[in-house]
């Protein structure tokens, strides 16, 4: 991955925990939402799949090289 890419992932990273922090202080403040901890670990969660899908779109580049080089 280019460090753009990295960049951005990184930049991803901290806007997405600052929005699960959001939401575990917004269900905090009205706990009649839901529980904070299960709110929080949803919004992970789905943080996690994010990220994953993105460093993943990146990786055939990099898996490719080294079949080729290993080949």
């Amino acid at each position: 991955m280019s460090t753009l890419a990295l960049l951005v992932v990184l930049l991803l990273d901290l806007v997405g925990l600052m929005l699960i922090g959001a939401l575990a202080y917004a269900v905090y403040r009205r706990p009649t939402l839901s529980q904070p901890l299960t709110a929080a670990l949803t919004g992970a969660g789905v943080f996690v799949a994010a990220v994953a899908v993105i460093v993943t779109t990146g990786r055939p580049v990099i898996s490719g090289a080294l079949t080729r080089s290993c080949a």
